[in-house]
């Protein structure tokens, strides 16, 4: 058995960026919340992508909370949120006392279908806000989607925890609706260890966010709280880290798509593989390279297989709609991300992997097909 070969592990930079960051917040004693790593941290996201203003939070929770917040999310309110995704998204419009109604994804793009969502606008005219997902940072079909909700006057909310750094049409997706959300979590493409920025257009609501994130504090010489506030920001070692990660964001994007060119090369003309959509109007950064399967082999196999060589694979994220906290909810469209998730695998996607550590994974799945082949021509004989 070889090294572990990892998901997706945080891999700091080869010139040390983040430790330059860290360092001068350590020789200035700005290590608590709030200082000048977390101000321009903010500013050189909000710039790279496109965004008016930014606010650095805690986690890619924590700015989907406050964004359902800031859209005037609350008790009773009807949101539409993307199935087929991680937990995070859907549980904050609970925070919010909100109702979630789950939306099926389609084949096309693995994201939220425009289909689907006019239906659910059919049932719920009235819903105040949608929740769509980048997933494995394929940009979802933008253009129809925001078309569809600026009908409705539903406030759009994009999840881009997963596709920081990824294009729709030449665009930044998490800037093409009211707010857009981006996570730097341990296994993101870029990681701050922990933490998320939310990011819009709109500068006032932003600037209110970064309030309710430090605990609503009114401007008085005493502690005097006029709203509810959370401890939602962002520390200025995080954001020391942050900074220098975004330098080398490039570096890491080009590595995943080599990863994913690799697996579709060395994988792509095994039976039943298909990989995930790469449209021509969708730039993806390629965070986790996954395959659907609709051959002999099951992702379990994969999985299974995998990790007896101790090499870490992970399934498709189970949607929402199919959870038990959130059965009791609606849920719009046919059963495209309940196949997703039962027929797909991610494929370890680190990018410190060497052309090595990807042969080796190679080498562990092409023999599942040789056995299954063997199985055949055995069976064949009798």
């Amino acid at each position: 058995m070889g090294d572990r070969i990892y998901l997706s592990s945080p891999h700091m930079s080869d010139e040390g960026y983040e430790m330059q960051y860290i360092k001068e917040a350590f020789d200035t004693n700005w290590i608590a919340p709030l200082g000048k790593n977390v101000n321009e941290f903010e500013n050189e996201l909000a710039a790279m992508v496109g965004a008016k203003s930014a606010a650095a939070l805690s986690s890619g929770t924590a700015a989907i909370h406050l964004a359902l917040k800031a859209a005037g999310v609350g008790a009773g309110d009807i949101v539409l949120c993307q199935s087929l995704t991680f937990s995070a998204t859907a549980n904050s419009i609970i925070y919010q006392n909100a109702i979630p109604v789950f939306i099926d994804s389609d084949f096309e793009t693995w994201n939220m279908s425009p289909v689907a969502l006019e239906k659910a606008f059919e049932k719920y005219p009235n819903a105040k806000a949608v929740l769509v997902v980048h997933l494995y940072g394929l940009s979802a079909d933008m253009d129809k989607i925001m078309e569809i909700c600026n009908e409705h006057n539903a406030v759009v909310i994009e999840d881009a925890a997963e596709s920081l750094g990824s294009y729709y049409k030449g665009k930044y997706t998490g800037t093409f609706g009211e707010y857009g959300v981006f996570s730097f979590n341990g296994n993101k493409i870029i990681t701050t260890s922990g933490g998320g920025m939310l990011v819009s257009h709109n500068e006032e609501k932003i600037n209110k966010v970064r309030f309710w994130a430090t605990q609503a504090r009114d401007q008085a010489r005493h502690y005097q709280h006029s709203e509810l506030g959370f401890n939602y920001r962002m520390s200025n070692i995080v954001a020391g880290i942050g900074r220098g990660q975004l330098k080398v964001l490039d570096q890491r994007i080009a590595k995943k798509k080599y990863i994913f060119d690799f697996y579709k090369r060395e994988l792509g003309s095994l039976e039943g593989v298909e990989f995930m959509p790469i449209n021509e109007w969708n730039e993806p950064n390629y965070w986790l390279s996954c395959i659907t399967l609709s051959g002999q082999v099951r992702p379990l196999d994969i999985m299974e297989a995998l990790e007896k060589e101790n090499i870490e694979s992970r399934p498709i994220w189970k949607p929402m709609h199919l959870q038990p906290f959130f059965a009791e909810y609606d849920y719009i469209g046919g059963d495209e991300s309940k196949k997703l998730f039962e027929n797909g695998v991610c494929l370890p996607s680190d990018t410190k992997m060497t052309d090595e550590d990807l042969s080796r994974v190679c080498d562990v799945i092409k023999g599942l097909w040789v056995k299954e082949k063997a199985y055949k021509e055995i069976a064949s004989n009798y």
